[in-house]
C-alpha cells in the first residue's frame, strides 16, 4: 500500500493510485476515539471526491462521535461524481484573479467570444492533450500565431490553477504542447516627415492631435495616455505621470514647451480628475487608425504586420527616434517602462554608433 500524503485539512489525506491506466488517488480520514486511532477510506477524486469533502466527512464523523450519533457514511454515499466543465474550471480562475488582475474582466470576455465555443462545456478530466492540439488546429486557421499561443497559455493556466487548488488531479493536458513560432514584431516607425504628415491630418480634431502629440513626447501606451488626468501634469517640472495599465504602475513621461501651451489649454476648465482627452478609447483608435492607414498602409497588405502603420506605431516612433538620435538604451528602457531590458535592445540597432559608419568606411575602403 503506497504512503498517505497530508492534504491541507488536519487528519485529511490521500494514497495514490491508478483508474483506468490514469492517474487517481484515494482520500482517507484519520481520526481518535476513545484513545485508539481509526483510518476510514472516504473515496476516489476520479468518484467526484475532493480534499474538501473529505474534511467535511471528518467533522461530522467526530461530531457524530462525540453525539453518539450515527456516523455519515450517508455522506459518502449520495455523493455523487460530478461532472465539472472546463467552465467551471475557468470562472474558478477568473474568480480568483478578480483583485489582483485589473483586466480580468477583458480576459473573461475574450474566452467567452473566442475560445469557450471550442472547450467551455466539455469535460475537464476528459480533455487531452491531443483534444487541446486540435484547438490549436482549428485556431491557428483564422488566427496569429501569437493569439493561438495566447489562448493555448490561457488553458494551461486553468489547468494549473485547478490543479494547485486540488479541484483537478491529473497531469495538465496543454503540459508539452509547443506554441507556434512567433514572427510579428512591428518594425515599422515614423520619419520625421512622416510624422509632420500626421500632425498636419489631425490638427483640425483636437483629441486626435493632442493624442499623437503625447504619443509621441512619452512614447506612452494607448490607454495609458487615455488614463491622463489634469491632476497628472506637472507644469513646472513639465512631466506627466504616466500609469501603465498593463503593468499596474506608473512612471514618469515628459513634454516641451510647445506641447505645454496645448494642454495649459485643454486643462484650463478641467477639475482635477478629468482626464484631458475626452474621447474614448474606442472611437480614438477607430479614428487614428483610419488615418493611419489612408496616409501609410495604402499599397500594404491588411495582414502585413511589420509594415502597417498602426496606432501602437507611435510608441515604436517614439522609441526608434530616440535610439536615432542617440539616447542611451538604458535611457529608452526607462522612457517606455519596461521591466526587461530585451524588450528595448531591438532599438539599439538604430543608434548612430550601431556600426553602419564603420562598414560604410570598410566598404568604401575596398571600392
Amino acid at each position: 500500500m503506497s504512503k498517505r500524503i497530508k492534504t491541507k485539512y488536519t487528519g485529511v489525506f490521500f494514497r495514490e493510485t491508478t483508474t483506468n491506466s490514469r492517474t487517481d488517488k484515494v482520500f482517507y480520514i484519520v481520526y481518535k476515539h476513545k484513545g485508539r486511532t481509526y483510518e476510514m477510506k472516504v473515496g476516489k477524486f476520479s468518484d467526484g471526491i475532493r480534499a474538501n469533502f473529505a474534511n467535511t466527512v471528518r467533522m461530522s464523523t467526530i461530531n457524530s462521535l462525540t453525539l453518539g450519533a450515527e456516523l455519515p457514511h450517508i455522506l459518502i454515499n449520495k455523493q455523487k461524481k460530478p461532472i465539472t466543465t472546463f467552465d467551471e474550471l475557468a470562472k474558478k480562475y477568473f474568480d480568483a484573479r478578480e483583485l489582483h488582475n485589473r483586466t480580468n474582466h477583458q480576459a473573461r470576455s475574450k474566452y467567452r467570444s473566442q475560445l469557450q465555443h471550442f472547450i467551455g462545456k466539455r469535460n475537464a478530466e476528459q480533455i487531452t492533450k491531443s483534444d487541446i492540439l486540435s484547438i490549436q488546429e482549428d485556431l491557428a486557421k483564422t488566427r496569429a500565431p501569437k493569439t493561438v499561443n495566447q489562448y493555448i497559455q490561457f488553458i494551461r493556466a486553468v489547468y494549473n490553477y485547478a490543479i494547485q487548488e486540488e479541484l483537478f488531479f491529473r497531469k495538465n493536458p496543454a503540459t508539452g504542447i509547443k506554441e507556434q513560432k512567433v514572427n510579428n514584431k512591428r518594425e515599422r516607425y515614423l520619419a520625421i516627415d512622416e510624422i509632420k504628415l500626421l500632425l498636419d491630418a489631425v490638427q483640425n480634431d483636437p483629441d486626435l492631435y493632442l493624442f499623437t502629440l503625447l504619443s509621441l513626447s512619452t512614447g506612452g501606451r494607448l490607454n495609458t495616455i487615455m488614463h491622463i488626468c489634469k491632476k497628472d501634469i506637472d507644469f513646472e517640472q513639465n512631466m506627466i505621470t504616466l500609469h501603465d495599465i498593463k503593468n499596474n504602475d506608473t512612471y514618469g513621461g515628459f513634454f516641451d514647451q510647445s506641447i505645454k501651451k496645448v494642454l495649459l489649454r485643454r486643462t484650463e476648465n478641467l477639475h482635477e480628475n478629468e482626464r484631458v482627452i475626452s474621447m474614448n478609447e474606442r472611437t480614438l483608435r477607430r479614428k487614428m487608425s483610419r488615418v493611419l492607414t489612408a496616409l501609410f498602409n495604402q499599397e500594404l497588405s491588411a495582414d502585413d504586420r511589420k509594415n502597417r502603420t498602426v496606432v501602437h506605431t507611435l510608441r515604436h516612433t517614439f522609441a526608434s527616434q530616440l535610439a536615432i538620435s542617440g539616447t542611451p538604451i538604458f535611457t529608452i528602457q526607462k522612457l517606455l517602462n519596461h521591466k526587461d531590458i530585451k524588450q528595448t535592445l531591438r532599438y539599439a540597432k538604430l543608434e548612430p554608433n550601431s556600426g553602419k559608419d564603420k562598414i560604410e568606411l570598410f566598404i568604401k575602403n575596398l571600392t
